[in-house]
């Protein structure tokens, strides 16, 4: 099979086309023909060496894809040969990674695909859908009628939370920071959109929930905007953060008169039982039609050097996806 494969730690020029002995499927094991394999940020990192959980080499990285199921292992009973799947996991805690044309995963780390939906859109459930799920639903506790404020929405997981929490009947406020990214802010959900590029936004944001901030807010880049977004919120409200790129000094008096959650995920912390429900709910999304992943970018799968300086640039619209 062919695959993308880093040898050492270093630049998006570590990530080199090799050809790889074919993957076979063991007991409980799913084997998957790829049709779209999704890139997302965190890969950019550990491609860098920087993340906090760095596969042996040779490492082919890449949790997100989807595809039809081409071997089954013994004991599989929820899946055969030629099913429509995505995946989002990995075997035994192992990475076997989706950039490559075959990948394997456990049966529980496999889902059935909606004829209705694309490949692309299938590879870009895991990460992204699942991130925004766990913060919107079971880290931040969204309820309907609630307002939530998405800043930075026009990335793959702020798209997928437009959706998520326009389904679940909230007020939805979203941020983008170019005129692209806002036409697709609004397209996805938003009641209101924000230019985070310009000064006052916050304050706008303020104005919209009638002086009271937002209930929820989902946070892509904490960094550097976790301070503004706690005299942002909502007294009692939520504060959920999803993207981090550095330090920050904050002010705690905030948390403490408001009486704020400040709440930390990360995808892989989900506990199995919660992780079971979303995706029941994202496969019911699909099914539905509530669910419509943006894909921003097809690239082919030689092309993930440029991909992972794609999905690290200012300006997110989207989804970026390899085709094998």
């Amino acid at each position: 099979m062919k695959a993308i494969v880093a040898r050492e730690w270093g630049g998006p020029e570590v990530l080199k086309l090799e050809e790889m002995p074919d993957l076979e499927a063991g007991p409980g094991e799913v084997l998957i023909r790829l049709k779209a394999i999704g890139v997302n940020p965190y890969e950019a990192y550990m491609r860098s060496g920087v993340y906090a959980f760095l596969p042996e080499f040779p490492a082919i990285l890449g949790g997100d894809g989807a595809g039809e199921v081409a071997a089954v292992g013994a004991g599989v009973t929820r899946f055969a040969v030629g099913d429509r799947v995505y995946v989002a996991g990995s075997v035994g805690g192992l990475m076997i990674g989706c950039y490559a044309e075959l990948t394997l995963r456990r049966e529980e780390d496999v889902f059935p695909l909606p004829d209705k939906a694309s490949f692309a859109a299938g590879a870009a459930m895991g990460v992204p859908y699942g991130t925004a799920y766990y913060g919107l639903h079971t880290r931040g506790r969204a309820k309907p009628g609630e307002t939530v404020f998405v800043h930075g929405a026009s990335g793959a997981v702020g798209t997928a939370a437009l959706q998520l929490a326009r389904a679940h009947g909230m007020t939805v406020i979203g941020s983008a920071g170019s005129a692209r990214g806002l036409e697709l802010v609004g397209q996805q959900g938003a009641h209101h959109v924000v230019d985070h590029t310009k000064d006052g936004y916050m304050e706008q944001v303020r104005e919209m929930t009638g002086g009271e901030g937002p209930d929820l807010i989902l946070e892509m880049l904490a960094n550097v905007n976790l301070e503004n977004d706690m005299a942002l919120a909502a007294r009692y409200g939520r504060i959920v953060i999803i993207g981090n790129r550095g330090s920050i000094e904050v002010t705690p008096r905030q948390a403490m008169m408001k009486e704020l959650d400040i709440l930390g995920i990360a995808l892989p912390n989900c506990p199995p039982d919660d992780l079971r429900r979303l995706h029941r709910g994202l496969i019911a999304g699909l099914e539905n039609g509530s669910l419509q992943p943006v894909i921003g970018r097809e690239m082919k799968l030689e092309e993930a050097a440029q991909a992972h300086v794609a999905v690290l640039e200012p300006g997110a619209y989207g989804k970026i996806v390899l085709l094998p």
